[in-house]
């Protein structure tokens, strides 16, 4: 009621940070998309971390959080588990001067492409073949991406931001236990259609 006071009859243009877009969800935030058919949308934000083989090392739910601000904690909490990780592919949101120097000491590699215009140096980091080759692998998160919204994960149906990090947390299990039953049935599969190839020879 306060805003609406305040934005209605006083004419004030109230901050982003101060607005309230849900009575029900309060930690709801305002989310620039910045894609064409849906600019903007109501939620919140989740950075997911999927390895090479397309299971999901880590996610974070970002509250008032840029892509940018997280990068370099997402890689130090993903080496806790997992030491051995030594490279990772980022969108360019991620960038930031201040992040690929502090990426570049945790990693080995680092794919991370520059916003806006590159200098010759840079122009040369990103036309390098280990650059270009790590973007194009980069485009299989996508596709983690989509396999959690279609399985569930497009809508949280719990409730409350604790409601919400659980929702979240268990999609990105099921998710894991999904993916790794899938191969479970394909490696059966082949197993089968090798046995049979195998039989039909014999005959």
């Amino acid at each position: 009621m306060e805003q609406i006071d305040r934005r209605v009859l006083q004419g004030e243009k109230i901050p982003h940070a101060e607005k309230v877009f849900s009575l029900f969800e309060p930690h709801t935030e305002w989310i620039n998309k910045g894609k064409a058919g849906v600019p903007v949308e109501l939620g919140l934000k989740v950075c997911v971390l999927e390895s090479s083989e397309g299971y999901i090392l880590h996610h974070r739910v970002m509250e008032n959080e840029t892509d940018n601000q997280i990068a370099v904690e997402m890689i130090r909490e993903t080496q806790k588990k997992y030491p051995a990780l030594s490279a990772c592919s980022f969108d360019k949101g991620f960038h930031s001067p201040e992040n690929q120097l502090g990426l570049a000491e945790l990693l080995d590699q680092v794919i991370l492409p520059k916003k806006g215009r590159c200098n010759q140096k840079e122009q040369a980091r990103e036309n390098s073949p280990v650059f270009r080759k790590g973007r194009k692998q980069h485009s299989a998160v996508e596709s983690g991406i989509n396999a959690l919204e279609v399985h569930g994960l497009d809508k949280c149906l719990d409730h409350g931001l604790k409601g919400f990090k659980r929702y979240i947390a268990l999609a990105m299990v099921a998710r894991n236990i999904q993916k790794m039953g899938s191969e479970i049935i394909q490696e059966k599969r082949l197993k089968q259609a090798r046995e049979k190839e195998k039989h039909r020879r014999q005959a």
